[in-house]
């Protein structure tokens, strides 16, 4: 009689426990997953959701000024409150659109 592997057979009940879980994984990055982080202004002592719509704002901010794209979040404090300075006075023209 043949010994099994008890390694190769642990193996193969994880592999097939966690097929399952791997597919809906996948299915679930191909959806449209709207990612938001809320950042205070404390000048104008209000919020703003980051997002999509505030990224290209912030890209035409930076063309606009001739800067090299940073992350936001890697700014310096007064360089983030001049990008909340100038949004203030370029805001979205879109009625749906809430901050």
């Amino acid at each position: 009689m043949q010994r099994k592997n008890p390694f190769l057979s642990s193996f193969a009940i994880a592999a097939a426990l966690a097929a399952p879980s791997a597919m809906l994984i996948t299915s679930g990055l191909n959806a449209q997953v709207g990612v938001s982080i809320r950042i205070y202004d404390r000048d104008h002592k209000d919020y703003h959701n980051w997002d999509d719509r505030e990224d290209r704002a912030y890209r035409v901010y930076l063309n606009e000024h001739r800067r090299d794209y940073v992350e936001y979040k890697h700014l310096k404090k007064n360089e983030q409150r001049d990008y909340w300075r100038w949004r203030h006075e370029h805001p979205d023209h879109d009625e749906h659109h809430e901050r």
